[in-house]
C-alpha cells in the first residue's frame, strides 16, 4: 500500500515538472503531464485513495483540455465521475457526493458528442443514471431520455428504445403517469420501426394500464383499437385479455378485472407495471358478478315471499 502511495506521488511530482517553464523551456509538456497524472490516478485507486484518485484524473483532464486532446479529457473527466461512484459504495456517509460525479460525467458526455463519439457519450449517460437511479429518480428519467436521444440521433433505434424503456418504468414508479404514457407510446411507435410486434403487443398492456389508472377509458380503449393494425395483434393472447379487462372495466366487474390482471400474461411483466395490475380498481368500487346457484336461491326466495304476500291479508 505505502508503495503504492509512493508512486502515485512521485507521477504527480513529474507532472509537475513537465508543467513548469522555465528560460530554456517557454511552453508545459500538457502531453507528458496528463500521461503522469493518469499513473499517479491509477496508483491512487490500486491503494483505495480515491479522493486523491479523482483529483489526479480531474488535473489530467485540465492538461487535455490545454492539449486540445478532447477525446482523452472526456475520458478522464468520466474516470474523476467514477471514482466518486465507488467512494460513495464504500462509504454510504458520502452519497451526498453522487450528483458531483454526476456532473463530471454529464459533461464528459457533451464532450463525447462534442468529439464526434455520441456512442460513448450515451453509454457515459446510461451508466450515470444507474448511478443516480437509487437517490434520485427524475435525474435518473431525464439522464435516460438523453442517452435515448443521442443514441436515436445516430439511428440506433434498438439502444434508443431500451433507454426509453428504463425511463418509462421510472415515471410509473413515480406515479407520473401523464408522462409515462407519451413515453410509453414513443417505446411503441420505436418497436414498431424496427418491426418488433410482440413487443409492442406488450408495450400496449402497459399503456392500457397506465391510462385506467389515469382513470383515462377511452385513452386506453383507443390504444387497443390502433393496435389492431400491428401484424399478429388481432386474435393473440395480449389482444384477448385486453379486451376482456377493458370490457370488465366499463361494465365496472371487479371479479373480471381481478381475473384479468392477475393472469401470467400481466403478472409477470416489468415489475413496476405489474404492480400496477394488481393494485387497478374499477371506478366506483365495482361490483361482483353473484354465483348462478345463488341467483337461483334468491329468486325462489322472491317468489317465495310474493306468495305470502299475496295471502298476507286474508281470503276475503
Amino acid at each position: 500500500m505505502a508503495a503504492k502511495i509512493n508512486e502515485a506521488h512521485d507521477h504527480i511530482a513529474k507532472a509537475e515538472k513537465y508543467l513548469r517553464t522555465s528560460f530554456m523551456k517557454w511552453k508545459p509538456d500538457y502531453d507528458s503531464a496528463a500521461s503522469e497524472y493518469s499513473k499517479a490516478a491509477v496508483a491512487f485507486k490500486n491503494a483505495k485513495m480515491l479522493e486523491e484518485a479523482k483529483e489526479a484524473y480531474l488535473q489530467e483532464a485540465e492538461a487535455h483540455t490545454n492539449n486540445k486532446t478532447r477525446h482523452f479529457c472526456c475520458r478522464a473527466l468520466e474516470a474523476a465521475g467514477m471514482m466518486l461512484k465507488v467512494s460513495t459504495c464504500v462509504s454510504l456517509q458520502d452519497m451526498q457526493r453522487i450528483p458531483e460525479a454526476i456532473q463530471y460525467i454529464e459533461r464528459a458526455s457533451m464532450m463525447y458528442v462534442e468529439n464526434g463519439t455520441p456512442d460513448t457519450a450515451a453509454l457515459a449517460l446510461d451508466r450515470a443514471g444507474k448511478l443516480i437511479e437509487s437517490q434520485d429518480l427524475a435525474k435518473a428519467v431525464d439522464l435516460y431520455q438523453k442517452a435515448a436521444s443521442v443514441f436515436e440521433n445516430e439511428d440506433r433505434l434498438r439502444q434508443a428504445v431500451e433507454m426509453l424503456g428504463k425511463s418509462s418504468r421510472l415515471l410509473v414508479r413515480q406515479h407520473k403517469l401523464d408522462e409515462a404514457a407519451v413515453s410509453i407510446q414513443k417505446e411503441k411507435n420505436m418497436y414498431k420501426e424496427i418491426e418488433n410486434y410482440p413487443t409492442c403487443f406488450k408495450k400496449t398492456s402497459a399503456q392500457v394500464l397506465v391510462h385506467l389508472h389515469r382513470n383515462d377509458f377511452v385513452a386506453a380503449d383507443k390504444c387497443v383499437r390502433e393496435s389492431y393494425s400491428l401484424p399478429g395483434f388481432s386474435g393473440s393472447e395480449d389482444c384477448i385479455a385486453l379486451e376482456q379487462l377493458l370490457q370488465g372495466y366499463d361494465e365496472q366487474d371487479e371479479d373480471q378485472v381481478h381475473r384479468v390482471c392477475n393472469s401470467p400474461l400481466f403478472k409477470y411483466m416489468d415489475n413496476d407495471y405489474a404492480k400496477l395490475s394488481i393494485s387497478l380498481r374499477v371506478p366506483g368500487g365495482g361490483k361482483k358478478k353473484k354465483a348462478p346457484a345463488a341467483d337461483a336461491a334468491e329468486g325462489g326466495a322472491g317468489a317465495g315471499e310474493a306468495d305470502e304476500d299475496e295471502y298476507a291479508g286474508g281470503l276475503c
